[in-house]
C-alpha cells in the first residue's frame, strides 16, 4: 500500500520500510517529488560506507553478497543491496533474480534488497544507483551494497559511487590480462576468484598476479582473494579485507578525497541534466529539426543555439 505523499517524510523517518520502498521508487523513476525527499534527508546522508560488486555475469556475485550480509549481520550491521538487474522486454521492471538468490537474507529485518532496472538505457542508471544509496543511506543503513549485471561502462560508472569496489572473477574468466581491460584495473580495491573450488582456479590467481605487476601501485595494491561463496569459504577474509581498505582510505586521508568527487560527479550529473532540460525549449527542438531535415552543419546549428541562448539572456536582463 502506497504512502500518502503528505506523510512519507513522517514514515520514512520513523523507520517504514514500507515509506523506504516508496521513495527508491520515487527516485529511481525520477518523480518531481524525490528532489523535495533528497533535500529533507540531505542532512541524514554520508555516513553507510559504500561497497561496489562487480563482475562479469555468472561470477556469483549475487551468492557472493549474501554471504557477506550474512557475516555483517553477526556484526549487527544493518544492509542495504541495490542490485541492477536486466530488464523484462514485456514489464520494462527488473527481472529480479538477484532478488530471488538473495532469499535467505532478503526477510531479515536488517536487510533491505533492492533491484535497479537497466531499462535498456544507461543514461541515468548510474545517478539512480547513486541517488536510491542516497535514501538507504538516510534511512540508517551501515553499509550499502551496489551490485552490477556486468562489466560495462554503465557498471564502471556505478561502482564510482562506492568508497570501495570488489570485482569479483571465476577461472573461467579466460587469460588475466582480457580481464584487466574494460577499466578494471583502474576500479578494482580487491579482485575475487570466486568458485575456486574449480579446475584452474590456482593458474587464475596466479596469472591475475603476474598481469597485477605490469601496473604501477602507489600505496594499496589490491589484494587477491580466493571464494567459494555457495559454501561461504573464504567470506570472513573478504569482509575483512574490505574493512581494511577503508581503514587505509581513512588513515591516508584518501576518504574525504573519494567522497569529494563523487559528490563533484553527483552534482554535475544533476546540473547537467537540469541545463539541458531548460535548454531544449520547443523553440530550440524546432531549430534542430531544421537543421536536420536541411542537412546544415552541425557546428553551425550550435552556433544558432549558442546565439539564440545569448539573445534571451540579454533580454532578461533588459528587463
Amino acid at each position: 500500500m502506497p504512502v500518502n505523499d503528505n506523510t512519507l517524510l513522517t514514515s520514512f523517518k520513523s523507520g517504514s520500510r514500507v515509506a523506504l520502498a516508496h521513495a527508491l521508487t520515487l527516485v529511481e523513476n525520477r518523480s518531481p517529488k524525490a528532489l523535495a525527499l533528497l533535500t529533507e534527508l540531505g542532512d541524514c546522508i554520508g555516513r553507510a560506507i559504500r561497497i561496489g560488486i562487480t563482475g562479469p555475469p555468472g561470477a556469483g556475485k549475487s551468492t557472493l553478497i549474501a554471504k557477506l550480509a550474512q557475516h555483517w549481520l553477526t556484526e549487527n550491521r544493518k544492509v542495504g543491496i541495490l542490485a541492477v538487474d536486466p530488464t523484462s522486454p514485456f514489464s520494462g521492471g527488473a527481472l529480479l533474480g538477484d532478488r530471488v538468490r538473495m532469499g535467505s537474507i532478503s526477510m531479515d529485518s536488517r536487510v533491505f534488497v533492492r533491484s535497479l532496472a537497466t531499462r535498456g538505457s544507461v543514461g541515468g542508471l548510474a545517478r539512480a544507483a547513486g541517488e536510491m544509496a542516497d535514501v538507504l543511506d538516510a534511512f540508517g543503513f551501515d553499509l550499502i551494497v551496489f551490485e552490477t549485471v556486468g562489466v560495462g561502462q554503465s557498471e564502471l560508472d556505478i561502482v564510482q559511487y562506492a568508497d570501495t569496489t570488489a570485482v569479483v572473477l571465476v577461472p573461467e574468466s579466460g587469460d588475466a590480462i582480457q580481464a584487466m581491460k574494460a577499466g578494471l584495473m583502474e576500479i578494482g580495491d580487491l579482485f575475487v576468484i570466486n568458485k575456486s573450488d574449480r579446475e584452474g582456479a590456482n593458474r587464475f590467481v596466479v596469472e591475475l598476479q603476474i598481469a597485477m605487476k605490469f601496473k604501477k601501485w602507489s600505496g594499496w595494491m589490491p589484494p587477491i582473494l580466493s571464494t567459494v561463496a555457495a559454501t561461504g569459504t573464504g567470506i570472513p577474509e573478504l569482509a575483512e579485507a574490505l574493512k581494511r581498505h577503508i581503514h587505509y582510505l581513512q588513515q591516508e586521508g584518501l576518504w574525504n578525497e573519494r567522497r569529494l568527487e563523487r559528490g563533484r560527479r553527483k552534482y554535475q550529473r544533476v546540473v547537467e541534466d537540469e541545463i539541458l532540460e531548460a535548454f531544449w525549449t520547443a523553440k530550440r527542438k524546432s531549430l534542430l529539426d531544421d537543421a536536420v531535415t536541411r542537412g546544415k552543419s552541425a557546428y553551425a546549428l550550435a552556433r544558432a543555439l549558442l546565439l539564440d541562448v545569448i539573445r534571451e539572456i540579454r533580454q532578461i536582463r533588459r528587463d
